[in-house]
């Protein structure tokens, strides 16, 4: 796997974490492929109507990328997993979900097809004092 494939999934994922791109409709419809299909970390199962529909409707909460990998399965299909750490304001509680998701380069571009989201154990960080 050459380092840009994974800089360009890194980027796509990363992207559709971001607030700005989270609220807008274009940007959704643009990564995602119009077969998708997400199993959500809430239980629900979402096609990309519903998450274009959906999404910008969400509140933006910062989230970090940790652990991130890619597996090439084919030159045109891909698989990346990382974790998810979500942080609230203050900082004190971290929400961690181990994420999957399948990319496939369809229309001259890298387009995820399948994303999947498991919560994992809530941690508390120590309060500096």
């Amino acid at each position: 796997m050459t380092s840009s494939l994974y800089e360009q999934i890194y980027d796509r994922e990363d992207r559709l974490l971001q607030p700005e791109i989270r609220r807008s409709r274009e940007e959704i419809s643009w990564l995602l492929a119009d077969d998708f299909v997400e199993f959500g970390s809430s239980g629900g199962i979402f096609n990309k109507l519903q998450v274009v529909e959906e999404l910008p409707h969400s509140p933006a909460v910062p989230v970090i990328i940790e652990d991130f990998q890619v597996k090439v399965f084919a030159p045109d299909v891909v698989l990346a997993t990382y974790r998810a750490v979500k942080t609230n304001e203050s900082r004190e509680e971290m929400r961690n979900s181990l994420r999957s998701s399948i990319w496939k380069f369809l229309d001259g571009r890298w387009q995820m097809v399948f994303h999947q989201g498991t919560r994992t154990k809530e941690q508390t960080l120590p309060v500096s004092g």
